[in-house]
């Protein structure tokens, strides 16, 4: 981000979710995890939170990870051969943020679609995909969404959108992944279920690191088929995690204590965005929060810019990210309770008022 201070410790941090930490009751749960060699599927606490992580989503079976791009990664990797193609929206995470891996690791090749708010149609994902007979254009083998969009301003993908994509790639002859990185903030906003959200999709992905409040990891799910060779994959890429279950536990706990509480993260959003859309400088629509992100412009005529701002707001103690000159990202997690918004609230506005 543009102008960032993330060196200091700020008292309301909205720059991301990434920014959660372990509860002392996690981190207790860490402490006494029964482990073993995850490697050798020996590790119990590990295969606890695969087994319930793939119930929660529907799916055969699921792989603990260290990441979210490693879930993207390896799903590429199984989806599409080197020279095929995906078809993504153009702000999705796989094109911006995972260092070219998709290209560097897979050899894939992605098709960005012009999406409104990180969410494509059904029409634009059809005629993106080429003639069976065209051999000028990369073979286009999976299709990929973002739940919810995180360039987008959390937007969540409308179930009959994304139960229509799917009914695209089957008809086609295609794959569907789910990048589900702040997937269950979607839940939590939509009251949709887990499994009835990713019903559609061959495989998908939830963060812990998030939201959810873990030091670190993702699960990935899929068909049993599908993670057997995601462990191969995993190994490839240098993934085998060992005494896991420590970090597994954080997840279980996760799974326990935080999911519910995702909604007051979209409702603190949801306070936030209302509470500065109507600031001299400040463009935003109130309507388009949906979960726990909130993207909002800087006019031509605002006070000072986004990296500005960022700055003053920092010196009061609260970090917002500048993603441009103009845009900034705020992001409630379990760390910033309503107070801690109000506050940010109230020192935007005297800042910009």
């Amino acid at each position: 981000m543009v102008g960032s201070t993330q060196n200091q410790r700020p008292r309301v941090e909205l720059y991301s979710d990434t920014k959660s930490r372990p509860s002392p009751g996690m981190i207790q749960a860490m402490s006494i995890a029964e482990v073993g060699d995850e490697q050798a599927l020996e590790d119990p606490t590990t295969l606890a939170l695969e087994e319930r992580t793939a119930e929660l989503l529907g799916k055969e079976a699921a792989l603990f990870l260290p990441s979210g791009t490693m879930c993207n990664q390896i799903s590429l990797q199984i989806h599409c051969r080197p020279g095929d193609a995906v078809i993504a929206d153009k702000s999705a995470h796989i094109i911006g943020f995972e260092g070219g891996g998709a290209g560097a690791t897979g050899g894939v090749n992605i098709l960005p679609l012009d999406g409104v708010r990180g969410v494509y149609t059904v029409e634009q994902a059809a005629a993106a995909i080429p003639a069976p007979a065209n051999r000028y254009a990369p073979r286009v083998t999976l299709i990929e969404v973002e739940q919810s969009s995180n360039l987008g301003g959390g937007t969540v993908w409308p179930l009959d959108r994304l139960d229509a994509l799917g009914a695209l790639a089957k008809e086609r002859g295609l794959a569907m992944h789910m990048d589900g990185a702040r997937l269950m903030n979607a839940v939590a906003a939509s009251g949709i279920s887990a499994a009835r959200t990713v019903q559609a999709v061959d495989s998908v992905w939830i963060d812990l690191s998030k939201g959810l409040g873990c030091p670190v990891g993702a699960v990935l799910a899929g068909s049993k088929d599908f993670i057997a060779e995601a462990w191969r994959i995993k190994q490839r890429m240098g993934g085998a995690l060992r005494q896991s279950g420590y970090l597994a536990a954080a997840g279980l706990y996760a799974l326990d204590n935080n999911l519910e509480r995702l909604a007051e993260d979209n409702a603190n959003a949801k306070l936030f965005g209302d509470g500065i859309a109507g600031l001299p400088g400040v463009l935003l629509d109130p309507a388009t929060v949906e979960t726990n992100i909130v993207f909002f412009e800087l006019s031509e005529d605002a006070k000072m810019d986004a990296p500005a701002l960022s700055n003053a707001m920092m010196e009061r103690g609260i970090r917002i990210g500048a993603f441009t000159k103009t845009s900034m990202r705020a992001v409630t997690h379990l760390d910033v309770d309503r107070a801690g918004v109000e506050e940010a609230v109230e020192a935007m506005t005297e800042i910009l008022g």
